[in-house]
């Protein structure tokens, strides 16, 4: 069984698109959420009987979070805020994951999450946006692209309606990649799947 560790901060719908997925046929299986702070995403781990743990956000976050993520086939950023950094990136190079709500390598980096990625698009008089799914490496947004979906967003009058129609595209995006890669097929036929 392809067994993953989701990382959360908030609300976690995202947490919970992922769990009802992977109740769909068994391709994958959550083992662990792991949270940087209390959220209401908690509920939905309770609810399915996943095992989660409140780490404390402090300079040995990523050190622990190696710890309890090292045997996991894959470790999903859904809504994570912190930032990993140091041995867990090397040690599990090409098993952590992460969506960002726009078409990278445009409108990411420090600073770019939430609505302040929206703005930025919307200033910028772009058409399209959307989302990428990405692994994560040392550089924030920087890792390698795994599935990219893009949205028209011409018709948005402002960066909360551009964050609605990216947000309609994303946990599919997520849950997508996951599945590509339990099954173990060749991500770079999948790079910039568009649709």
């Amino acid at each position: 069984m392809f067994k993953i560790a989701v990382l959360i901060s908030g609300a976690g719908t995202t947490l919970k698109s992922i769990l009802d997925d992977a109740e769909k046929d068994g391709a994958y299986e959550v083992g662990l959420v792991l949270c940087d702070r209390r959220c209401g995403g908690i509920q939905y781990a309770q609810e399915k009987q996943i095992p989660f743990k409140i780490l404390e956000r402090d300079s040995m976050l990523s050190e622990r979070i190696l710890e309890e993520v090292e045997s996991f086939d894959l470790v999903v950023l859904a809504g994570f805020l912190s930032i990993l950094e140091g041995k867990v990136l090397q040690a599990m190079k090409d098993r952590i994951i992460n969506l960002h709500p726009s078409l990278l390598p445009s409108f990411g980096g420090r600073g770019m999450y939430g609505i302040h990625v929206h703005e930025a698009v919307y200033k910028s008089g772009m058409p399209i946006s959307g989302c990428t799914v990405h692994y994560v490496d040392e550089k924030v947004d920087g890792g390698s692209f795994i599935l990219k979906r893009i949205i028209g967003i011409r018709d948005a009058k402002n960066p909360e309606e551009i964050q609605s129609l990216v947000s309609s595209i994303e946990k599919g995006a997520l849950t997508d990649a996951i599945r590509l890669l339990a099954k173990g097929e060749d991500i770079y036929e999948s790079t910039h799947q568009c649709i």
